[in-house]
């Protein structure tokens, strides 16, 4: 049985445009051994530092997002190391259980899903606190929830305090923008399948100097190889060897997909911005309630609560199967209460999101949902 096709609206995987399909296409050569590839490989990196704002040095490594969540940790980690997690998603709830593999203890500062994390409650915190702390994670856009955290505002405050502050971006880069340097952001989390709409399967971070020092003398030996950052700095950045045969495929795609995000410059930021404004407002209009508060939601993902009467599973399947359109739920305690539209990397263009409301009216109308019936004259509106 074949995999069908259809609109993908959700917050990633997205949408891939046909210039970056063409060029996963393109004939592989041996990337262990070709210096072609090698400096194709530098250049792909140069390009997702210039997405990232960064000088600092940039990876890509072969696994989806959560190898990078994960390689963090692993790296910076060591037994006995008090690790702070910001927690206010799932994601953020997340980063613990990943510090606690290696050996660290956790402390979580936790917020509800709908309340974003703040360099006030930071302060607080750290006020109550006799030092301690060597690492801090945090989540920029906490995708479940559709919500944005201010790293710009918290990651200062973190590094003021002397701590290693590791951001998971993986849903906002190249739909929010970010300045690592500027604000004081150690290692900063991507991937490819969200706002860069690549192939699923890249994660690609940065890593500051203060990264790569606390990396570098450890106690301990970092427990596995294929999450271990420093074997990446030994092989790859000192000696042109990568650790493991990288996916060239993918790379390729990578590669183009970050071109396309360049040539469109800030512009991409602009996008995103008024296009999930204006999902947000179509819905509201619309008699439905967006689950972050005004002024925290992201730009790259829009939650909002499923109708009373409405299963969640059954609606979607129904959207799926009926009108080719699929849309995502959510996880942990927001699953079978909200829904979630993914207006990120490719999704995020004015036709697509057209094709998406029209489908989606439709689908209420056959559950018998009437406040969905004017969703694509709304959004019209919004967007002239």
């Amino acid at each position: 049985m074949g995999i069908k096709t259809g609109l993908i609206m959700t917050p990633g995987p997205t949408e891939i445009s046909e210039r970056v399909r063409n060029a996963m296409a393109r004939p592989i050569t041996n990337p262990d051994l070709d210096p072609a590839f090698f400096d194709f490989y530098v250049e792909t990196c140069d390009k997702l530092k210039k997405i990232i704002n960064t000088k600092e040095d940039v990876l890509i490594l072969s696994g989806e997002g959560i190898l990078g969540l994960e390689a963090a940790m692993a790296s910076l980690v060591e037994p006995g190391d008090e690790v702070l997690c910001l927690a206010n998603g799932v994601f953020g709830e997340g980063f613990k259980d990943f510090a606690m593999l290696y050996g660290g203890q956790v402390t979580l500062l936790k917020k509800e899903y709908d309340e974003p994390i703040t360099a006030e409650d930071i302060k607080k915190f750290l006020s109550k606190r006799d030092g301690g702390f060597k690492i801090a994670t945090v989540v920029h856009c906490e995708t479940p929830a559709g919500l944005i955290n201010p790293i710009h505002e918290i990651c200062p405050v973190l590094k003021e305090a002397g701590l290693i502050t590791v951001v998971d971006a993986v849903s906002s880069i190249a739909g929010h923008e970010i300045k690592p340097d500027e604000w004081g952001i150690d290692v900063v989390l991507g991937g490819s399948q969200k706002c860069l709409s690549a192939p699923p399967g890249l994660t690609f971070l940065s890593i500051s100097r203060d990264a790569w020092i606390k990396i570098e003398r450890r106690k301990y030996p970092i427990r596995g190889f294929y999450a271990n950052l420093l074997k990446w700095k030994q092989m790859w950045l000192k000696n042109k060897i990568f650790p493991y045969t990288p996916p060239i495929s993918d790379i390729f795609a990578l590669s183009e997909a970050a071109s396309a995000v360049l040539e469109e410059g800030k512009e991409i930021y602009k996008r995103h911005e008024k296009l999930s404004r204006a999902v947000r407002e179509t819905l509201r209009d619309s008699g439905f309630k967006i689950f972050p508060p005004q002024g925290a939601e992201a730009n790259t993902v829009t939650a909002f609560y499923i109708p009373d009467g409405i299963n969640d599973e059954d609606f979607r399947n129904h959207l799926w199967k009926k009108y080719n359109v699929m849309m995502a739920g959510s996880w942990g305690k927001l699953a079978g209460k909200v829904w979630r539209i993914g207006h990120m990397g490719e999704n995020a263009r004015v036709s697509k999101i057209f094709e998406f409301f029209s489908a989606f009216e439709k689908a209420l109308k056959d559950f018998g949902i009437s406040n969905g019936k004017r969703l694509t004259e709304i959004y019209a509106l919004k967007i002239t």
